[in-house]
């Protein structure tokens, strides 16, 4: 990674500048002739097309932990893979149909062997794609598909590389990891050794046998590795005690369940760590909620939604079928069409045009105190 460019878009692509993509976007639009219709748009920039799902296919698997199994995942025909930067993610469809969002694991480093390797620093391909899953026994199905049915052989589709929590190299960098928490971050400590940062990772469980990647990790620098468990401590640790690593301006990367990022984002402020970069197991609780109703359809039942629930889990008692994935409103998978009332919109996915449409998140998005929502589902 380049530390001199900033951190690349959700599609690993490098991010332009702000004011030259501001101007050009401006140009497009109204260069040559201000206001007319005609020539609204620069005919020279073709048409975006939707981009298509890749094929992938399952090459190996592996026990990394209780309950954890790695997946690779190379094209059937053996060619190069879409780039990706630390922190992405892969949206796979299922053999069941379900849509899921697992983080990337491997090594953005790892490019496809080529005949001509003095371009190398221009190629965005990759051989294989690794992520790694836990089995969720109260989950929604996806963990255990996951673990019973892929093995070497099996076919998926998938959209490509996107990043939400991408990795900006700061000089000074603590990770934090809890659990499969350390399958996002284990790609920023390759890249923050590469090059030559002063990093620490911390990776919490339950015990030394819930921990994925352990040898992997050490093997990186034992100096820098701490692999911390419950069982060894009585208990969890404390946000000061996982901060306590941090050199001073330090960056802190954490993902891990719920209960973790408070106590980190608590003790934050009294800790050596400048900033926090985030990611969850999944949504977070709702705490300014206000009770709303949701309609299925013009002339359905009507479904109570309380102040501390989403709307997508109340429907999915209705109908167990909608499909949902993220639970955070980035993903779009449980997207449901609004016919009537007035939402509070809190995704990150949506346009305005979309809202306006009709699109609709149930997972994050609410109302206001006693409105109804019609929806069709």
């Amino acid at each position: 990674m380049d530390l001199s460019t900033p951190p690349p878009d959700l599609y690993g692509r490098p991010r332009a500048d702000t004011f030259f993509r501001f101007l050009t976007a401006f140009g497009d639009r109204y260069t040559p002739a201000l206001g007319s219709p005609l020539l609204r748009r620069n005919p020279r920039r073709p048409y975006s097309r939707p981009t298509e799902a890749l094929q992938l296919v399952v090459t190996a698997r592996r026990q990394v932990a209780a309950d954890v199994v790695e997946l690779t995942l190379a094209d059937p025909s053996g060619g190069p893979l879409p780039a990706w930067q630390p922190g992405a993610h892969l949206r796979l469809t299922l053999p069941s149909g379900r849509e899921r969002h697992y983080s990337l694991c491997g090594d953005p480093a790892d490019r496809a062997d080529r005949a001509d390797r003095a371009d190398r620093a221009d190629q965005a391909e990759r051989s294989g794609y690794r992520i790694a899953v836990r089995r969720l026994p109260d989950g929604g199905g996806g963990s255990a598909e996951i673990h019973d049915t892929l093995h070497p052989g099996i076919r998926l589709a998938a959209r490509r590389p996107r990043n939400g929590f991408a990795f900006c190299a700061e000089p000074a960098v603590l990770f934090l990891a809890g659990g499969i928490g350390i399958t996002p971050l284990l790609p920023m400590v390759r890249e923050a050794r590469r090059n030559g940062l002063d990093w620490h990772l911390v990776h919490t469980g339950r015990s030394a046998d819930t921990l994925p990647f352990a040898a992997e990790l050490r093997a990186l620098d034992p100096a820098r590795v701490h692999l911390r468990t419950d069982d060894e401590h009585g208990g969890p640790p404390t946000g000061a005690e996982l901060l306590a690593p941090a050199p001073r301006g330090a960056a802190v990367y954490c993902c891990g369940p719920a209960p973790m990022l408070t106590a980190v984002q608590r003790a934050l402020d009294a800790s050596p760590a400048a900033s926090l970069h985030f990611e969850r197991f999944g949504a977070a609780p709702v705490t300014d909620g206000e009770p709303f109703t949701v309609r299925l359809g013009a002339d359905g039942p009507e479904l109570p939604v309380p102040a501390d629930r989403s709307a997508l889990d109340v429907l999915r008692e209705a109908r167990p079928d909608l499909p949902y994935s993220c639970k955070q409103g980035f993903c779009g998978t449980c997207e449901v069409r609004l016919l009537a009332g007035t939402p509070d919109h809190r995704d990150r996915r949506l346009t305005p045009e979309r809202r306006a449409d009709g699109a609709l998140l149930p997972c994050v998005s609410r109302a206001a105190a006693g409105e109804t929502l019609v929806l069709d589902v």
